[in-house]
């Protein structure tokens, strides 16, 4: 479980780290950019379009695992729209509260104890 909360903490901390130079490189136009690509039909739109599918299935995966309540729901939305930071910040807070329990912190204590 240490070595998995090290790759989060390493990933969070780079993505951090890249995604800071490229708002001051280029600013905040990501979703026109990310869209654009996808329009264009070129490898970079598919790349965009299979990401925004894992954004799709990490979202579904957050908001059932608190089973679709209105705050499973909300954490759906962050989970969507936050990528990777908001996942690795998930699942490391979640590896803390499960005191490491993989079968808990995936589906979540009432269905880990049924």
């Amino acid at each position: 479980m240490n070595a998995f909360r090290a790759l989060l903490i390493v990933a969070w901390a780079i993505l951090v780290g890249y995604t800071a130079i490229v708002i001051v490189n280029h600013g905040m136009g990501l979703f026109g950019v990310f869209l654009g690509n996808v329009v264009a039909m070129g490898w970079p739109g598919q790349f965009n379009l299979d990401f925004m599918f894992m954004l799709t299935l990490s979202a579904l995966w957050v908001a059932w695992r608190h089973q679709f309540s209105v705050a499973g729901l909300m954490l759906g939305l962050l989970a969507f729209f936050g990528g990777s930071l908001f996942l690795a910040t998930y699942l490391f807070i979640l590896s803390w509260l499960t005191k490491g329990d993989v079968k808990q912190m995936l589906l979540g204590k009432a269905r880990a104890e049924a």
